[in-house]
């Protein structure tokens, strides 16, 4: 997010994970003299950086689905090495039906073995021992799970900001109304009294 924060409010935003705070404006017209800016400056300001709160709220999204989709695998390879670890010296062939390619399966008899091949992205398979591949899984499955869970922090804070962000946006639109009355008003009550 690389909009400038109009100026006189820019020293005391915080951030996380490079997602800038909302600061919650107490009092709208202190807030517009300090920062030079007129109300509908001060509108534009805050839909644009509304705007993109809901773009990198889309981003994260993205990438909690992702992740949901990415652990269940995780933990049914974990299970898949496990079982085969199980019958390892058993004897006891494993028939198993395994997917070849989006919806084509096939089924496969295995015999005893001390290794399995992991896909590892970008169309890469490499051999490891099952001892390795268990290790292997098991921290991919914890990174996965502390991933979502800083995923779901940021997501909580983005929420926080489109909130304040959608406050600030109302009571700024609702001075500038309510400045626009008393204007009105003003001439209209001069006018009157003078009659």
């Amino acid at each position: 997010m690389s909009s400038s924060s109009p100026s006189g409010s820019g020293g005391d935003l915080t951030e996380r994970r490079g997602i800038p705070a909302a600061k919650f404006i107490q009092d709208v017209e202190t807030y517009l003299s300090q920062s030079g800016l007129d109300p509908n400056s001060a509108l534009a300001f805050h839909q644009e950086r509304l705007q993109q709160y809901k773009v990198v709220e889309m981003k994260l999204l993205a990438q909690q689905r992702d992740l949901q989709a990415k652990i269940p695998d995780i933990e049914k390879c974990l299970e898949v090495v496990a079982t085969l670890e199980a019958r390892k010296g058993t004897g006891e062939a494993l028939l198993a039906d395994f997917e070849v390619s989006e919806g084509i399966y096939s089924r496969a008899c295995i015999e005893d073995t001390d290794s399995v091949c992991l896909w590892l992205g970008a169309n890469v398979m490499l051999e490891y021992s099952c001892e390795e591949a268990t290790a292997l899984l098991k921290n991919n499955l914890e990174n996965a799970k502390a991933s979502l869970e800083v995923l779901v922090a940021d997501l909580q804070f983005l929420r926080d900001q489109v909130t304040v962000t959608q406050v600030t946006i109302a009571r700024v639109y609702n001075w500038d109304v309510h400045q626009r009355r008393v204007k009105q008003v003003t001439p209209t009550a001069i006018a009157a009294a003078d009659s």
